[in-house]
């Protein structure tokens, strides 16, 4: 299996992105792993919220292939502890699947068609982040799963 994170927006704050690079590059030690960005819309002042969201999933859509289990990153997901995050990880190895997709979506969420495709959502919080935030967020949990999955202390430092 391989786990592809796809993003709409580029991390435009170079320390958050240099954190990203470092948990990108470990959990290459333990699956293919892909940091996938979409570019932002441009001249979306003339478009309303729905509009934005629907072009956005459009996008989306259009990387994502028949086989590929995408997960989107909501508010309103399943929580897990860490542990939790690392069996769900296990479970979907284990399923035989090619490739797992991670979706964080734009400053609106998500189109009604990415919903209706999706094949689960997960939350990291109550809380609400910046979705730059959300990224770093998203890759340090799934090497912290892989530390787990290994029984590495990583976990318990």
């Amino acid at each position: 299996m391989q786990i592809k994170l796809l993003t709409i927006g580029k991390t435009d704050n170079k320390h958050l992105q240099t954190l990203i690079d470092d948990y990108t590059k470990r959990l290459g030690h333990y699956i293919k792993f892909e940091f996938e960005v979409i570019p932002d819309l441009k001249k979306v002042k003339h478009l309303t919220e729905v509009q934005q969201k629907q072009k956005e999933g459009d996008l989306i859509l259009d990387k994502l292939s028949s086989s590929d289990v995408m997960i989107l990153l909501d508010e309103n997901g399943k929580q897990y502890d860490s542990v939790a995050f690392s069996n769900y990880l296990q479970k979907h190895m284990n399923s035989g699947i090619k490739q797992l997709v991670f979706v964080i979506g734009g400053p609106y969420g998500f189109s009604e068609d990415v919903y209706a495709k999706a094949q689960g959502k997960i939350s990291l919080s109550k809380m609400t982040f910046s979705h730059q935030m959300v990224r770093l967020f998203v890759v340090e949990q799934l090497y912290r799963g892989f530390t787990i999955l290994r029984n590495e202390p990583y976990h318990h430092r």
